[in-house]
């Protein structure tokens, strides 16, 4: 957490970074968008949505050389306001920008009862660690719950400061939040080693589903915790969610919400992308099985991430309940879950990254590969989610004409469905 300070100029610096956004927020256009997305996420019928999450590109569009503010807080609070700016007046994709300021709890929660040591990762590169879990009889004993710990004092000196600076422009929010997933695998893979977990199954299955237990009653105390000390916040508005969605809807809270969030007033999310090579039968035992008691705890939920959905365990995702978005990422089978969703919910197409990763995008191959997924998915609820960016080719100029060719082609689908 960077220290709570900001210099004189990074307050005035801010302060018009945030006029512009909430200009931007006011303008009819992002109105029009925030209607669709509602309409969307209640499975009526819209053209399909694009969004464009650049990922480590936006190192490319923002630079470090851009940034004025001096303290490590301004410049963390100038990027997203940056990026606010960008999508607003250049990205051309249907990315609201609704005027909120988020502010996070400031917290530390520690590890499952052992270190997992993390190599490389800087700057967002590749990286390894070592797993803990050497022995199952030795080691699983030394397994303990996460805890949290909440600095109260500074989120509320954080969020004062937000407030003063910020506050005539935007709403400033706090907004807690349980995480990317809470789907277990990483975990137990992160404790026990990628290639060592796929061989457990086979050669240690009932230590895999001791450890898959823990892990899973293990995140159901931590939903309990932040239930019961009021560290959820809702995420109905244009936060990002599970695998690239967006969470505007009007089927969230509950009707019975008197304020205290609880997981059944949220979206939730749960995927299993490093199962993908294994098989349906396993994926059932030995992941779904643990995942199913905390997914179910939300009011309405989304499944999938880069993990291909199309093969026998689809038959298990139909089960979920209040499952309302689907990933369908680019190693699918796009007609086949085309087939499988139809409008019972939400298909959210993932397609390849790579097509922005170099200088000059081929603008006329990309629009042909929409025009042929979205003619595959005549009857679907679609989003098309560009994400998972490790380089844009040091050309923001690609996500700009991605999200307007992938716009274009979105706004020429025929509203009438198959």
């Amino acid at each position: 957490m960077a220290a709570i300070d900001l210099t004189k100029n990074d307050i005035s610096i801010l302060k018009d970074l945030a006029n512009r956004v909430q200009e931007i927020s006011n303008q009819k256009e992002q109105a029009e968008k925030r209607e669709l997305w509602y309409k969307h996420n209640e499975l009526e019928w819209t053209r399909p949505l694009i969004i464009c999450y650049p990922g480590q590109g936006w190192q490319e569009i923002i630079t470090e050389d851009q940034l004025e503010c001096q303290s490590e807080l301004g410049r963390q609070w100038e990027t997203t306001l940056r990026k606010e700016i960008f999508w607003g007046e250049e990205m051309g994709d249907d990315y609201v920008v609704d005027g909120v300021f988020p502010v996070p709890f400031i917290y530390e929660e520690t590890e499952w009862g052992m270190e997992m040591k993390t190599v490389g990762g800087e700057n967002g590169g590749a990286y390894t660690w070592i797993p803990p879990i050497k022995d199952y009889s030795e080691d699983l004993e030394k397994l303990r719950y996460p805890e949290i710990k909440v600095d109260y004092d500074k989120t509320e000196a954080l969020v004062k400061i937000a407030q003063e600076v910020l506050g005539d422009y935007l709403e400033v929010k706090l907004e807690g939040n349980y995480g990317f997933s809470l789907g277990l695998v990483r975990i137990a893979i992160k404790l026990r080693g990628l290639e060592q977990f796929f061989m457990d199954l086979y050669q240690y299955p009932n230590e895999v589903k001791h450890l898959m237990e823990f892990l899973r009653d293990g995140q159901l105390k931590k939903l309990d915790f932040l239930e019961e000390n009021n560290l959820l916040t809702l995420n109905n508005r244009a936060q990002y969610l599970g695998s690239g969605g967006i969470g505007f809807t009007r089927s969230l809270p509950q009707p019975d919400f008197q304020g205290d969030v609880r997981t059944k007033d949220l979206w939730g999310f749960m995927e299993s992308q490093e199962t993908g090579c294994v098989s349906p039968e396993m994926f059932e035992e030995f992941v779904f099985f643990y995942q199913l008691p905390i997914i179910e705890r939300f009011g309405l939920n989304i499944y999938g991430c880069c993990e291909a959905l199309d093969d026998k365990r689809w038959k298990l995702v139909p089960t979920i309940p209040n499952l309302r978005r689907i990933s369908v990422s680019p190693w699918a089978d796009v007609k086949i879950m085309a087939e499988r969703i139809r409008d019972d919910y939400i298909y959210s197409l993932k397609p390849k990254p790579t097509p922005l990763a170099t200088p000059k995008i081929n603008e006329d191959k990309i629009r042909d590969d929409l025009r042929e997924k979205f003619e595959i998915t005549r009857g679907c609820h679609v989003e098309v989610i560009m994400k998972d960016n490790q380089t844009i080719g040091k050309n923001p100029e690609n996500v700009k004409r991605w999200s307007r060719i992938a716009k274009e082609e979105a706004e020429k689908v025929s509203l009438k469905r198959v």
